[in-house]
């Protein structure tokens, strides 16, 4: 592929040219390439928005790991054909590395508010705040529509959902384990008092985690980052979710806490509107939330808040720096959503 008229749209990505774009596009039939613009959301600059003579796509690329796009493609295709849930299908993944350098995905780009867009969100009334908030939370009740036989990860190989092979309770503990030990030596924040609290709170709240329940997708990065929504005669809609890499099968409780946290930043009631429609949809779809929920909640919250903890101390926090893993993470993990 030539370099004519290369432009950089991320520093992951680096430079990609017209002919580029257009060498993927022909392999899917998209028509002509038109025009190409970076997209200044998200951490990894993984996207591109490309638009063609057929319409508007995200094209994804230079993979984290070999499973990546696989496993998008894997869990859209299911969420496509099995909710209501509008995803970017097709999801059409090329593993030839021969275009770009890397392997790549393209996919229809998703109408709406980019719900990641600072400026987009600073134009919206509270009203409109606090029904996109309800939106979400209807929005992924219906994602939790999508049950499987066993609670488990996507696997490569065989290209399908193999079991943890533990009981649920082992599997968050060890998860919650994992990410604090991870956290403890990159910086001095993550204290031993810290490490008690983490261990008090798992032995105050594990029954909960051992109430019986039916495995669902859990997308483990469910936010209005990853989210563009519609209003439609002053109703609000999600009108599309992506980013697939990190869902995996089990309790779909567990996708609360990341978007209660951001709310309960903004304001606690518009934390309060997404679990109240995530609750009512439940109901509706004949699942209402289990014996034990406030338990469990301070439990996936924790392990939430640990998942950003470790990230944020290796990578730099936005947040005062002085604050140990409780004084941070405490207030979240002692939210009452209801």
């Amino acid at each position: 592929m030539t370099n004519t008229a290369a432009r950089q749209y991320s520093t992951r990505l680096g430079l990609l040219s017209p002919d580029q774009f257009q060498a993927a596009l022909d392999r899917h039939g998209l028509g002509s390439f038109v025009r190409a613009e970076p997209i200044p959301f998200g951490n990894f600059g993984q996207n591109v928005f490309v638009t063609s003579t057929t319409g508007d796509y995200v094209l994804r690329g230079a993979p984290h790991f070999p499973w990546q796009f696989p496993k998008e493609r894997y869990f859209t295709d299911l969420l496509h054909e099995r909710t209501p849930v509008p995803v970017p299908w097709p999801y059409l993944f090329d593993p030839d590395a021969a275009i770009f350098g890397w392997s790549y995905a393209i996919m229809p780009c998703m109408p709406g508010v980019q719900l990641s867009d600072p400026d987009a969100l600073a134009k919206l009334t509270p009203a409109d705040r606090t029904g996109i908030a309800g939106a979400m939370g209807t929005t992924l009740a219906q994602m939790h529509t999508l049950v499987w036989p066993h609670a488990g990860e996507y696997d490569l190989v065989t290209n399908t959902i193999q079991p943890f092979g533990v009981s649920h309770r082992q599997w968050v503990f060890s998860c919650i384990e994992r990410y604090l030990r991870l956290a403890v030596p990159l910086s001095d924040r993550t204290t031993a008092v810290d490490v008690a609290w983490v261990e008090g709170l798992m032995m105050q709240n594990g029954w909960a985690l051992a109430v019986p329940f039916e495995p669902c997708f859990v997308m483990q990065d469910y936010k209005e980052g990853n989210a563009v929504a519609q209003c439609t005669e002053g109703v609000w809609r999600i009108s599309g979710v992506f980013d697939y890499m990190e869902p995996y099968f089990g309790d779909g409780e567990a996708d609360l806490p990341r978007q209660v946290a951001v709310y309960a930043d903004e304001d606690p009631a518009y934390a309060r509107a997404f679990v109240e429609a995530y609750s009512e949809e439940m109901r509706a779809c004949g699942r209402p939330l289990r014996p034990g929920f406030a338990e469990r909640f301070r439990l996936y919250m924790l392990l939430d808040r640990l998942i950003i903890w470790q990230f944020a101390q290796r990578h730099g926090v936005w947040w005062d720096p002085e604050l140990t893993l409780q004084a941070w993470a405490g207030p979240y993990t002692a939210l009452e959503v209801f």
